[in-house]
């Protein structure tokens, strides 16, 4: 009887060493949200703090301290130390002269002169531009209105993180932008959704269009221009 009390003491050990822990790592410099999608391949569940500074990390013993070990490696004064400024430009093109919108202005000429050699539309269109200024990895938006009715169309812009990477460039995660349009249904007004919903990589300094959406009909467009820069 002693030795079967030994023989399952022994085959049971391998699991306990199994058991999952918890353990608590503090931030001195990264934002602890930008780390945590960075980790999602270890193993671990995690939930980060940004106004504390920390990261939870649950999961094996092992997997914990690996996480761990790639946190630090990341939270370094480098990764604090970068600002990056992305701007949407918002271009509206259409086969009819009343294509709304102001000129466009003479730093997206060139990009404009490309759109028409590959979409045959009459009229191009600024309708808006919105900018937006953050530190890397953290989520940010930002809204335009375009008139002053009372139930303004508004331009959106937003994204989950930007990161300054390798070769100059910057990739811009879970990105969205485009039109909030009002949709008048008798006495109420209700808004429909427009524009484009991406990953997507910039080249620092360049204009890129990212792409193009459907706007009231197949006779006019919304293309949406990027542009992304680091600022120390």
């Amino acid at each position: 009887m002693k030795k079967l009390l030994i023989a399952i003491a022994l085959l049971a050990a391998p699991l306990l060493a199994q058991d999952k822990i918890q353990r608590l790592v503090k931030l001195s410099y990264a934002d602890p949200q930008a780390i945590a999608p960075l980790l999602r391949d270890f193993g671990v569940q995690m939930e980060a703090n940004r106004e504390m500074k920390v990261i939870v990390l649950s999961g094996l013993p092992d997997r914990v301290t690996t996480a761990e070990s790639a946190i630090k490696q990341l939270d370094v004064p480098s990764a604090a130390q970068k600002d990056i400024e992305l701007t949407a430009y918002f271009v509206v093109a259409g086969d009819r002269d009343t294509v709304t919108g102001n000129p466009i202005p003479q730093d997206l000429e060139s990009v404009v002169a490309q759109l028409k050699n590959t979409f045959p539309f009459k009229n191009y269109k600024m309708m808006d531009a919105l900018t937006i200024r953050t530190r890397s990895g953290v989520p940010a938006s930002t809204t335009g209105i375009l008139s002053t009715a009372a139930n303004p169309p508004l331009s959106k812009f937003s994204f989950r993180s930007a990161t300054a990477g390798a070769e100059g460039l910057i990739r811009i995660d879970n990105m969205h932008a485009g039109l909030r349009l009002p949709l008048a249904h008798g006495t109420e007004v209700q808004y429909i959704d427009t524009g484009l919903e991406t990953d997507v990589d910039v080249k620092e300094g360049q204009k890129v269009v990212v792409g193009r959406s459907s706007l009231e009909g197949p006779d006019k467009a919304l293309f949406l221009v990027l542009m992304a820069k680091t600022i120390n």
